[in-house]
């Protein structure tokens, strides 16, 4: 059992590392911290190696040289998810963000995100968007402390997702902010940062 020494921020589709840097600032639990980018988002350089989602969870795992916990927001929960599953004995604690998580999210009346970023962001890499996978068969097989963050005034990861990735996962939690939107990781700070702390204080079943 342990609690973890490192946790990684994972950023969503824009890639903005700064979106955990307010939540990050406030926590108290004494772990370092590595903010994780994505080649070809937010100004970061392109990899040629890196061609789809399963290529950024590998980035990722590649940096987790010891077990540690992923924070993740939309996108980023993703790539989260596919790290644990690939390597559940490199991840302690799990925190999504508004995020699929992986799942099929066409039961959910989840608002179509990809044509207004690609409009207002024609830059980013687009094989991004076509991420299909349904990971949802996988999930219950996760056994660390998962910590779910939503906002009921979601369009895009509607609450019905937190709440099937609440049923799929053994030891998750959800908390559900009221009026509360996509951004809410970083927008409410002040009240995320001690449900993240008080999360990673959980024992982990990594020995």
């Amino acid at each position: 059992m342990q609690t973890p020494s490192t946790v990684f921020f994972l950023p969503g589709a824009l890639g903005r590392t700064e979106f955990w840097h307010p939540a990050a600032a406030l926590l108290q639990h004494a772990a370092r911290q590595v903010h994780v980018d994505w080649p070809g988002f937010n100004g970061v350089p392109r990899d040629p190696a890196v061609t789809r989602i399963d290529d950024l969870a590998d980035r990722l795992l590649a940096r987790m040289r010891t077990p540690g916990a992923l924070v993740a927001q939309s996108m980023g929960g993703v790539i989260a998810m596919l790290a644990a599953l690939r390597r559940p004995d490199l991840v302690t604690h799990l925190v999504l963000s508004a995020t699929s998580g992986g799942i099929d999210m066409g039961a959910f009346d989840a608002e179509d995100w990809r044509p207004a970023m690609r409009a207002a962001h024609p830059g980013l890499p687009d094989w991004f968007e076509g991420y299909r996978d349904d990971l949802a068969p996988r999930l219950p097989t996760l056994r660390m402390p998962v910590l779910l963050l939503w906002g009921d005034a979601d369009p895009i990861s509607p609450v019905q997702a937190g709440e099937a990735l609440a049923r799929l996962l053994p030891r998750a939690t959800l908390h559900v902010f009221p009026g509360a939107d996509h951004s809410l990781g970083c927008t409410l700070a002040e009240r995320v940062a001690p449900l993240i702390d008080r999360h990673l204080s959980l024992p982990s079943e990594i020995a």
